[in-house]
């Protein structure tokens, strides 16, 4: 039990034996059914609320916006400099590189910032729990495996694939033409935020998005049901790996199918023969880990240099302030240098 919290059961034993009650208003008293055992058992919170990290921010689903008000936002989620090309054959998004904001007086103006620098700068205003989750999440990220979700019409499938992406220790995930112009429902926090700390790409047709995915080096495997078709459980997913999924109602398009590089399927043994389109992407995702790890040991495979750069990269989406104290860093380290010339 933890140290906020203090379970007091009183017996039936004389009254001149019970304790008094500390006159606590958050005190819950809860009278039980069965005399003959416990008398009453009262539960006494001292603290208010149960310990919350500090700098935890409220959560907050994101993701409609995202993807039609504000589908400039997504690409400025991601901070650090990204690289356009594999390097032998990777794939990994950031280098290592921050491009500072140039403020209005000037100063700051063309200044990078390494990874480590990020660190040294952020970190003291971050909380050791915080940075510690961060450091954790990194090491279990891969690039090796993403999602792609194709026409979606329900934001809420949409919150719950990133929320299961991010769950899962999978940094990439594209969305491709989701339609706008439809009316929504509420997702009511489906993603928890999840969208926050995912890489994602927006892409206005399947062609585009699996070209630069092939370029990347990622087979691409659509999610259909077809006499062609592979079961999951049969695919090595150590080979890096595009998972599509399709519209809630058609599946996949005609072109992803054309575009595809195989087609691949989760075994059904009941009556109906599909998925929701989400449980779909969360039960191939996890499958696609589970393999992983069983063939290489784990799912997370960054380089300690790439694990450096994509904390750095969390650290600055912490909160709106983590750019203005690179910034400040900047301001601070620039003043230094000129004062030792």
């Amino acid at each position: 039990m933890s140290s906020g919290k203090t379970l007091i059961i009183h017996f039936i034993t004389p009254r001149s034996l019970f304790s008094r009650l500390p006159n606590n208003p958050h005190t819950l008293s809860l009278h039980q059914f069965s005399p003959h055992r416990l008398r009453r058992t009262t539960i006494s919170s001292y603290s208010s609320s149960p310990l919350k990290l500090a700098d935890e921010p409220p959560v907050k689903d994101n993701v409609q916006k995202l993807l039609t008000v504000n589908r400039d936002d997504v690409a400025s989620l991601m901070k650090m400099d990204r690289r356009k090309t594999t390097v032998d054959g990777r794939w990994f998004p950031y280098v290592d590189k921050f491009s500072c904001h140039v403020d209005g007086d000037g100063e700051g103006e063309g200044a990078n910032l390494s990874s480590a620098q990020i660190l040294e700068a952020i970190s003291p205003h971050i909380t050791e729990e915080r940075m510690k989750r961060f450091r954790n999440t990194v090491s279990h990220r891969s690039y090796s495996v993403c999602l792609v979700v194709e026409g979606l019409r329900d934001f809420g499938n949409v919150s719950a694939a990133f929320r299961s992406a991010d769950a899962l220790g999978i940094q990439s995930v594209h969305v491709v033409s989701c339609d706008s112009s439809k009316r929504y429902r509420e997702n009511r926090h489906v993603s928890m935020g999840a969208e926050k700390w995912l890489d994602i790409e927006l892409w206005d047709s399947i062609q585009d998005c699996f070209t630069a995915l092939k370029s990347r080096g990622y087979r691409i495997a659509t999610t259909h049901l077809g006499k062609n078709s592979v079961s999951v459980y049969d695919m090595d997913w150590s080979c890096p790996t595009a998972i599509v999924v399709g519209n809630e109602n058609r599946g996949i398009s005609e072109e992803a199918l054309k575009l595809s590089d195989l087609g691949c399927s989760i075994p059904m043994n009941g009556m109906v023969d599909s998925f929701n389109v989400s449980v779909a992407a969360g039960i191939l995702m996890h499958h696609a880990v589970c393999d992983r790890t069983s063939r290489l040991g784990c799912h997370g495979d960054l380089l300690i240099e790439e694990r450096q750069i994509l904390l750095a990269e969390f650290s600055l989406r912490h909160n709106n302030n983590s750019i203005s104290i690179a910034n400040e860093y900047v301001k601070r380290i620039g003043s230094t240098s000129m004062s030792k010339l």
